[in-house]
């Protein structure tokens, strides 16, 4: 069994110019499975956006050899701590954008941005009357956990998120504007957006959710839930001092903080659902979904025929033909 403090998950992103993001996508992910480090990088010409895990050498080594590079010598780390791997693969992909904006004019965030703000400046700045605090994030992100009072845009993707703004000016106009995301690389375009919109007084956390929980000074206050994240832990603890469950079951609004997905492979769509709901419904998401021959759950568990018919004759429902 291996100790809670042997591995570590890292963090981070750097806007730097780097000349061959495909090449060097290449070479980092050998420098990485060298490493025998696991993770997600992405490499764009505008910069670098990671999270790996390793034990604390190999991480620590990692840290080093970046550090040493003049392109990311003073790149932050954020450091969790985990019980092993949060990644079963290594990955380093090139992409056209670090987050996708697709703006048809690009923000370039060493040039414009909003004001950064330290997690304790944040906690004092999200309690001033004329202050709204937006999500930078996902709905399904935002519904698992997010800053008490915060606006929860109704996006699917980042990249909806200037379109939201446009469509729902009202609620920000005249405001001072608060915005924050998982680790900070979304708000540095998004809060520069909004910058170039016209928006005079925008600020963002500087290091993002995860730097906020593991500030001293802060611990997370006026945080309800738990932040999503995008390895295997799914959620991670953020308020050190209460823990407020904001998340609901998709199937019966219940309390839960439990993510899986549809196990139907085309919808995968991500919903809080309880394991005992899980059961119940097939992990499908609607009908059509419990009913298809493609439902991984029914696979996984080697239902019969039979077996699904009761479960769905418990929720009212009769097995149909499909071939979605």
């Amino acid at each position: 069994m291996t100790n809670s403090k042997e591995y570590h998950v890292l963090l981070y992103y750097n806007y730097v110019h780097i000349k061959d993001p495909e090449q060097f996508a290449m070479d980092h992910l050998k420098f990485c499975k060298d490493l025998d480090l696991k993770g997600r990088i992405l490499v764009a010409n505008e910069g670098i956006n990671g999270t790996v895990s390793g034990t604390i050498e190999q991480t620590q080594k990692y840290m080093e050899a970046m550090h040493n590079d003049p392109l990311f010598h003073d790149m932050t780390f954020k450091i969790d701590e985990h019980d092993g791997h949060a990644f079963k693969k290594m990955h380093v992909r090139p992409r056209k954008e670090l987050v996708t904006l697709r703006l048809e004019d690009d923000v370039d965030p060493k040039k414009t941005t909003g004001k950064h703000l330290e997690p304790k400046e944040f906690f004092e700045a999200m309690q001033d009357d004329n202050t709204i605090v937006l999500d930078a994030r996902n709905d399904y992100e935002f519904d698992l956990g997010h800053f008490r009072g915060a606006i929860r845009p109704d996006i699917d993707t980042f990249r909806d998120l200037p379109e939201w703004v446009k469509e729902n000016k009202h609620l920000i106009e005249g405001k001072r504007i608060l915005t924050y995301c998982t680790g900070g690389i979304r708000c540095e375009k998004f809060s520069g957006w909004l910058v170039k919109e016209g928006f005079e007084d925008v600020a963002q956390l500087h290091g993002g959710i995860v730097t906020y929980g593991q500030d001293p000074n802060v611990q997370g206050e006026l945080w309800d839930g738990q932040c999503y994240v995008f390895d295997e832990r799914i959620a991670v603890p953020i308020n050190r001092k209460e823990h407020v469950v904001v998340g609901v079951d998709y199937f019966d609004g219940q309390p839960s903080e439990r993510y899986v997905n549809c196990a139907h492979p085309p919808c995968n769509r991500q919903m809080i659902c309880t394991e005992e709901n899980e059961h119940k419904y097939l992990r499908g998401c609607s009908h059509e979904c419990r009913v298809s021959p493609r439902n991984m759950y029914v696979k996984e568990h080697g239902l019969t025929e039979e077996e699904v018919q009761e479960r769905l004759a418990v929720l009212g429902e009769e097995k149909t033909t499909q071939t979605i």
